[in-house]
């Protein structure tokens, strides 16, 4: 069963409970990556406003549980946005909604893609490349060339600082250069090394996809946008959806450092987001 669609627009998150443990006192942007490979991918957002979830690829159980290990409450999620359909990024979604009774904003062409959600969670829809006002952020979303119905990645920018999260990519056009060129905070795709894939264990069509234009950026496609056009104002830079099978943390830590110091940004902390695991909270 769908879940009931509804246009999105300009939308404030509700007041928080009395007594509750968090608050909405003006603190430093915080973001964490809560899962970020093929096996699941979720991330939290907070200026201390507002707080978003992109993505709930994670078991409910298992996306509770390392919210509750980062001191998140569920109770600060007023939202929660989603990229695409891939199970990978939407596993957890119905229970988390459920959860939090919240809404989740996604493309209209998504929401039409995912039919095993209960009536009593809905969706905000919007169209891909819309922006938006959401609580104290200002959202843009972007369209993403990869293999599902109509991908997006996002901005996310308040007076705390700007957030953008692009994954789940073939390549990187233009458009997305522009997108996430000023972000203080970037969550950007290193998904795999090409000699590994090609010389690895995924079937030939799945080589394909995974290297066509509607597949994932490679190291050296992350490490040309760090060498070509990601902006001075990157404080922290995220590499994440790294494959298990065709790609090394250390490997992708090594190319992306060079690309840095090539391009002169030897202030900006890199942080590497291994498979099945939890990142730190970064703050700025």
């Amino acid at each position: 069963m769908l879940f009931p669609i509804r246009s999105a627009g300009i939308h404030s998150p509700p007041a928080k409970l009395k007594g509750q443990s968090f608050s909405l006192v003006a603190s430093p942007l915080r973001f964490q990556v809560l899962a970020s490979s093929s096996a699941g991918n979720s991330a939290y957002l907070s200026d201390g406003e507002t707080g978003i979830l992109v993505d709930c690829g994670l078991s409910g159980k298992e996306a509770l549980r390392r919210l509750e290990a980062a001191n998140i409450p569920y109770q600060s999620i007023d939202a929660i946005f989603v990229t695409h359909e891939h199970i990978d990024h939407i596993c957890g979604l119905a229970g988390i909604a459920r959860k939090i009774k919240k809404p989740i904003y996604l493309t209209a062409q998504t929401a039409a893609a995912i039919d095993d959600c209960s009536a009593d969670v809905h969706f905000q829809t919007f169209q891909a490349g819309s922006k938006f006002k959401f609580g104290s952020f200002e959202v843009q979303s972007f369209s993403l060339p990869h293999d599902a119905i109509d991908p997006v990645g996002y901005t996310f920018e308040s007076q705390a600082g700007k957030v953008g999260v692009a994954t789940d990519l073939g390549y990187m056009p233009d458009s997305i250069r522009v997108h996430i060129s000023g972000c203080d905070i970037l969550l950007l795709e290193s998904n795999h090394d090409l000699e590994m894939l090609k010389v690895g264990p995924y079937p030939w069509a799945l080589k394909q996809r995974v290297m066509s234009r509607r597949g994932h950026l490679s190291n050296e496609g992350a490490s040309h946008f760090i060498r070509e056009d990601m902006s001075h104002r990157t404080k922290r830079l995220i590499l994440g959806h790294l494959s298990e099978q065709n790609n090394l943390p250390a490997l992708v830590h090594m190319i992306a450092m060079d690309a840095l110091r090539h391009k002169g940004l030897s202030a900006t902390e890199l942080i590497v987001a291994e498979p099945r695991q939890q990142c730190a909270a970064i703050e700025i």
